[in-house]
């Protein structure tokens, strides 16, 4: 047993982070990876804001889920072709599900088309 206590990271070094190494490490990640990562986070905050989570009712809010879908629908539209269809495939049909949940969540539901994501899409059937 040793009577050394644990090093502390230093209090200088914590304030000022490694960009450097930083900025090398985030060019190292394939860009498919990087589009795949913010489209779950879209997806995730959409679904909560849907009220799909854990005591949804607490967190729903349909305008900032409009939002999110609105936006997820551009960036998987505008990226499909660049990540190819495998990559793709599960971020069209998590978005055409959240797409449907916020139509059943609506108390007056948009008309096909008018729907978030949809001007990208095309309209959203159940």
């Amino acid at each position: 047993m040793s009577d050394q206590t644990p090093q502390q990271p230093d209090a200088a070094h914590a304030a000022n982070p490694d960009f450097d190494a930083m900025t090398r490490d985030i060019a190292e990640v394939p860009a498919v990876e990087v589009i795949t990562t913010v489209a779950v986070h879209l997806m995730s905050s959409a679904a909560v804001n849907l009220g799909l989570a854990e005591e949804g009712a607490a967190h729903k809010d349909l305008d900032e889920a409009r939002k999110l879908i609105q936006a997820l629908a551009g960036l998987v539209t505008a990226s499909a072709t660049e990540i190819g269809s495998y990559h793709a495939a599960p971020l069209r049909d998590g978005l055409k599900s959240l797409q449907l949940a916020f139509r059943e969540a609506s108390v007056v539901p948009d008309e096909p088309g008018q729907g978030p994501g949809e001007k990208y899409t095309g309209p959203v059937y159940g």
